[in-house]
């Protein structure tokens, strides 16, 4: 096994349900390129810090959870932005397939090199957050362009990747009809995603701003109401048929 490569790791959920299918163990990452205005985990956006951990240590703590995956779990990386590490992701991604162990990757697909490439021909599943997929809003949202975050899709789709469309519901940012119908038609020809999940808006992080000394630039921004989560949910159901909110 290839344990020169340390992963920056920022925690770790065991029995997670929402980063992909069954019972996973969730590995949050250090580091991302997006700034997305409602992150809930601010903590992991600098690349400084975390934890660096060999991947026999996380080979370990897969395997000794793996009785609980049953057929359908398995590890899922988060973040931050795993692909910032997909280098040193590599090995550890070929050991976990060696042992038999479902890899989920939760990225936003901004950034693209060949190990990005090699790490994604690895991966059992993406679970890809697109945004926005207006330009502008995009950016407003995240400071970054959207663009390479739809060329990933375009190359998970031309090389029969699996994937499922994560969509964060943010009130007055995300939320709008117009936008959500022009995603709808970008993305309703495509063949392999499994399913789309409306993330809802929440403020669960707030206090990670606090304790840090930063400010949280949508106070005033409301959590959804119901109404509007159906109202999201029937628009998503008229261009995917799995529409899931989480």
């Amino acid at each position: 096994m290839e344990d020169n490569q340390l992963i920056k790791v920022h925690s770790y959920e065991s029995m997670g349900t929402f980063d992909g299918p069954g019972l996973r163990l969730v590995v949050f990452l250090q580091g991302c390129p997006f700034r997305c205005l409602y992150c809930a985990n601010p903590d992991t956006i600098e690349t400084q810090g975390g934890k660096p951990t060999p991947v026999h240590e996380i080979v370990q703590m897969a395997e000794s959870q793996k009785p609980f995956f049953g057929k359908r779990g398995g590890i899922t990386f988060s973040g931050g932005e795993p692909t910032m590490q997909a280098q040193a992701l590599l090995p550890l991604f070929d050991e976990l397939k060696s042992h038999n162990i479902h890899i989920c990757l939760d990225s936003n697909g901004g950034i693209w090199n060949n190990h990005v490439e090699q790490l994604l021909e690895k991966t059992d599943l993406v679970l890809l957050d697109v945004k926005q997929i207006n330009a502008e809003r995009h950016k407003t949202l995240t400071g970054r362009s959207n663009e390479q975050t739809l060329l990933t899709a375009e190359w998970l789709e031309t090389h029969k990747r699996p994937f499922w469309l994560r969509y964060v519901l943010v009130p007055g940012y995300s939320d709008d009809e117009k936008d959500i119908r022009q995603l709808g038609e970008h993305f309703k020809q495509y063949t392999m995603i499994e399913r789309v999940e409306i993330l809802p808006y929440h403020r669960l992080g707030v206090h990670k701003y606090e304790a840090m000394g930063l400010d949280y630039q949508l106070k005033e921004v409301k959590e959804n109401t119901q109404e509007q989560l159906v109202r999201a949910e029937n628009l998503f159901k008229e261009y995917f048929p799995t529409v899931v909110v989480n």
